[in-house]
C-alpha cells in the first residue's frame, strides 16, 4: 500500500480514536472507495463506486464516513456553487483554489498564498475551528470569450 495513504488511514484512526469510534468494515470500505477514486468526486459517485466494486455499504454510512474523513483531514470540501458538495484527497494535493467557467464548467486549479495562515488566528480568536479554507472565482473561460 501506498506510504501516502497509510499516512490517511492513520490519520482517520486517530481520529476516530479521540471520538471513540471504531474502524468498522463499512468505514473501512469508504475509505478504501475514497482512495481508489482520483480527482473531485461526489458522495453520490461513491455511492456508485461500492456498488461497482461489492462493497456493500449504506449511504448513510457514506456520508457520516465522509463527514469523519472531512474532520479527521483525509479529504476536504467543496461546493463549486452546486447545491451538493464535492471532495478530493489532501494526501495528493497541494492547497488549491478553483476557477470555474460559467459557460462550459471548466475548472482552473491555481496555488493557495497562504490565506489560511492570515484568517485562522482571527478565527481562533473567536473560538472557531478551522478545518480548511476554499477560494472560489467564477468568470469566462478564454474559449469561452
Amino acid at each position: 500500500m501506498d506510504q501516502r495513504i497509510i499516512k490517511e488511514r492513520h490519520k482517520l484512526l486517530r481520529y476516530l480514536e479521540e471520538k471513540g469510534l471504531r474502524l468498522t468494515k463499512g468505514r473501512e470500505s469508504v475509505f478504501n472507495e475514497v482512495m481508489a477514486t482520483h480527482g473531485h468526486f461526489a458522495a453520490e459517485e461513491l455511492v456508485k463506486g461500492c456498488k461497482e466494486h461489492q462493497r456493500d455499504v449504506s449511504r448513510a454510512t457514506i456520508y457520516r464516513s465522509l463527514r469523519e474523513m472531512l474532520e479527521a483531514g483525509v479529504i476536504r470540501e467543496t461546493a463549486f456553487g452546486e447545491k451538493h458538495q464535492h471532495y478530493e484527497h489532501v494526501y495528493d494535493e497541494t492547497l488549491h483554489h478553483h476557477a470555474r467557467c460559467v459557460r462550459c464548467g471548466t475548472f482552473i486549479e491555481f496555488d493557495d498564498l497562504g490565506e489560511e495562515d492570515r484568517y485562522r488566528p482571527l478565527l481562533e480568536k473567536q473560538g472557531f475551528k478551522v478545518l480548511g479554507h476554499e477560494l472560489h472565482f467564477y468568470g469566462i473561460c478564454h474559449a469561452c470569450q
